[in-house]
């Protein structure tokens, strides 16, 4: 293949992907509509599905325009040839791959990120205030911005330094030393994220003793599941979404309730909320996320590592003198028809899960406590009830409330049975 050719594929997977991705966005607007699904009733009423209705029409026009400026920017510079003008630049900072890398990345994203403020600010300010969900105040948005920008030099500048050298003294080892280094550093991450990561953006404080504590306690007890760590975010300073997660293994197991989800819901509702997240642990689900994420990882490796060392990418992209930048940035483009993909089956995967750790939930909550608190997260965020089919398999991580509901019944109705 010419350098020409590879170009050109670059391009059309380019254009192709964004053209495929606003067809299924589009497709996922039809099932809009003014009335209020038979199958909807009891889940919203009249004043709140319309506001539901209008709120995804606003955001579905801002995510056109958000979509539209980061695929021209990306044409631009692949027309342009602006991936061989920055690394031009780089070169003339350093002579050193690896500080040519961290640079030439350094640019790319400080600048795609400064360019998107405008947007981020829109819509934070404008249509989550409007909706009643933005807590953000201007400082927050300001020192979120700071520290994410030093995480991104810090961690991110790091890991690509380390995988740069090793690119550069391993040879064809390259994809197994940095699979194993970029393993070993998910599961750190994975282990500790609760503990370093988030108290960077949010304040943990342990769930305090009474009524709701000694709920969820009987809940894990029941489970088996040994949980030392109960913490209570408070997410309301920047939203008034609620939500609950599940992070770390072994002996960092810990569970984590956002202020705004205590603040909505009863205690048998957020007993049914903790026992599905130690449904995942139980059911090996956050095991099984790790080992398929470290398995893609490795793939992805071994597939990059037979583009490094050619010369072609630089070519396509405009420059004259091969770099393990250019390269990944072809490589980027050339891998996300497959990376979607990927993405569809992990979705798939993680649905199959949801699924499970709902029915867990079942056997150790109150009937009908489970429903009741995803009917209300659902209608508390406004979120989408009759998301089109196709766009649910290719970007749904959850089953759909309906979907789930109707799972949930009929585990209730077998339990009974029993």
């Amino acid at each position: 293949m010419t350098h020409q050719a590879l170009y050109t594929v670059i391009l059309a997977i380019t254009i192709a992907g964004f053209a495929f991705d606003q067809w299924i966005n589009y497709l996922n607007t039809t099932t809009l509509s003014p009335i209020l699904p038979e199958a909807l009733k009891g889940f919203y009423d009249e004043t709140t599905y319309s506001r539901q209705q209008e709120y995804e029409r606003v955001n579905y026009r801002f995510g056109l325009v958000s979509d539209s400026l980061s695929f021209l920017m990306i044409l631009a510079m692949l027309l342009l040839g602006g991936f061989s003008w920055v690394d031009s630049i780089v070169r003339t900072f350093t002579a050193s791959a690896i500080g040519q890398a961290i640079f030439f990345f350094g640019i790319l994203a400080f600048a795609s990120d400064l360019l998107s403020i405008p947007l981020d600010i829109y819509h934070t300010f404008v249509i989550e205030e409007k909706f009643g969900f933005n807590k953000t105040t201007p400082s927050t948005f300001v020192l979120d911005k700071l520290k994410g920008w030093l995480l991104m030099a810090s961690i991110g500048g790091g890991i690509l330094a380390l995988i740069v050298f090793i690119y550069e003294k391993s040879g064809s080892w390259f994809w197994v030393l940095a699979w194993i280094s970029i393993s070993l550093f998910t599961l750190f991450i994975s282990y500790f994220y609760t503990t370093l990561l988030v108290p960077v953006f949010n304040k943990l404080t342990p769930l305090p003793a009474g009524e709701l504590r000694d709920a969820i306690e009987r809940v894990a007890e029941r489970a088996g599941f040994d949980l030392r760590d109960i913490s209570i975010m408070d997410g309301s300073k920047r939203s008034s979404r609620g939500n609950a997660y599940f992070s770390g293994f072994g002996r960092k197991k810990s569970i984590v309730l956002f202020d705004t989800l205590v603040n909505e819901h009863g205690v048998d509702e957020l007993s049914a909320v903790l026992a599905h997240e130690i449904g995942h642990y139980k059911k090996k689900h956050v095991l099984k996320g790790l080992v398929s994420g470290i398995l893609q990882t490795g793939v992805l490796l071994f597939v990059m590592s037979l583009l490094l060392r050619s010369p072609l990418p630089a070519l396509a992209l405009g420059a004259s003198v091969p770099s393990f930048h250019l390269a990944v940035i072809a490589f980027g483009i050339l891998y996300s028809p497959v990376s979607m993909v990927l993405g569809m089956l992990l979705n798939a995967m993680s649905r199959k899960h949801e699924y499970e750790a709902d029915r867990f939930a079942v056997v150790l909550s109150k009937p009908g406590s489970l429903q009741e608190a995803l009917k209300k997260l659902s209608v508390k965020n406004l979120s989408k009830l009759n998301p089109h089919p196709w766009y649910v398999f290719i970007h749904y991580s959850h089953p759909t409330l309906l979907q789930r509901i109707a799972a949930i019944v009929h585990s209730e109705n077998t339990l009974k049975l029993q």
